[in-house]
């Protein structure tokens, strides 16, 4: 599946890739899994869009943006800069695409040397992409920079990493980013392990870093909410498969796929009022190994699942206009419901 766009050619794709890692264990259950599944993407900066890649932990979401940026080769399939293989780039392709894909990684805490004051992590962009002409020019960019993500200069100049929240280190990076004015940005779980009263205000950075400066973002996460917020395009990861694509507002009102229904459902309610009448499915599921793939990676814990998808690995059908899903049930309801309206 692949988000919408009358575009030729992407800046960043991923053309059916899939990513596959050797087991350990009993020998039932020795061979191979695919983490990531045969899955396409495309990312445009005119216009610039935002993209969320959504499942819960385990379903291929961090393998898929490793290949993304270049950190790990797919066992198949391409991840595509302009339409050649990040792999096969030559030294200047090379340079361009890691100015123009930019990583925003999960943790705080773990990304800055904690011997080196705060903004070291900016000079060096401006020092190793010459960026400015004088040092005085420089201080000034970063100061620029840091504001651009509210940020006061004084607050973070001159501190190390352990004196600001973790809020204020995500920030630095998009700070970070405002230097570079990449066209792609990966973020990967970038809110997950900072305070939610700042989460709002690192996400509306990222859509003014789209309204101004044409940067598109891949926003992984399996937080729906976040997602929502951000609007745009969705993808819905299941064990290292797209199982639905399409407009978010689209998916979220009237998710087609039985797994997107069921994430849907595990989001709680603001009103303590509204408690959940059923119990959660504990049952715990292995992951299908790569010979086990003709058939639906959903079909063990799916309440609608038919004999077909024990047989075949589901199409990626057409529900409605930009919604996409990979479920045979999904599709016999679409065509059901496009009969009955040509019968009114």
């Amino acid at each position: 599946m692949s988000t919408l766009s009358d575009q030729s050619v992407p800046v960043l794709q991923a053309r059916n890739v899939t990513k596959e890692f050797a087991t350990s264990g009993s020998a039932l259950r020795r061979g191979h899994i695919a983490a990531v599944d045969q899955v396409s993407l495309s990312l445009y900066d005119r216009p610039p869009q935002i993209v969320s890649l959504v499942g819960e932990s385990g379903s291929g979401k961090t393998t898929l943006s490793r290949m993304l940026l270049g950190l790990t080769p797919p066992t198949s399939g391409e991840v595509l800069y302009h339409g050649k293989n990040i792999f096969e780039l030559n030294r200047e392709e090379f340079r361009n695409y890691r100015i123009n894909v930019q990583p925003v990684f999960q943790d705080p805490y773990g990304i800055y040397n904690p011997f080196y004051r705060i903004e070291r992590v900016l000079q060096l962009v401006i020092d190793n992409f010459k960026l400015a002409k004088s040092r005085s020019q420089a201080h000034d960019m970063i100061e620029e920079a840091l504001r651009a993500v509210d940020l006061r200069p004084n607050d973070v100049i001159g501190r190390y990493p352990h004196q600001l929240s973790g809020g204020e280190r995500q920030r630095v990076m998009l700070a970070r980013l405002y230097l570079l004015k990449p066209k792609i940005i990966i973020a990967d779980e970038p809110v997950s392990m900072i305070d939610v009263a700042v989460r709002t205000l690192f996400l509306n950075i990222l859509l003014d870093f789209r309204d101004k400066y044409n940067i598109s973002t891949l926003f992984i996460t399996h937080n729906l909410s976040t997602a929502h917020y951000l609007g745009g395009q969705i993808m819905v990861l299941c064990f290292g498969r797209v199982v639905e694509s399409g407009d978010i507002d689209q998916v979220i009102q009237r998710p087609s796929h039985p797994y997107t229904q069921q994430l849907l459902a595990a989001v709680p309610s603001i009103d303590p009022d509204n408690r959940w009448t059923t119990k959660a499915n504990l049952e715990s599921i292995e992951r299908p190994l790569t010979h086990e793939a003709g058939k639906c990676v959903f079909v063990s814990r799916c309440p609608y699942a038919m004999p077909i998808c024990s047989q075949q690995r589901p199409p990626d059908f057409t529900i409605r206009e930009n919604q996409h899903s990979a479920c045979f049930f999904s599709e016999k309801i679409a065509v059901e419901a496009a009969a009955a309206s040509e019968v009114r």
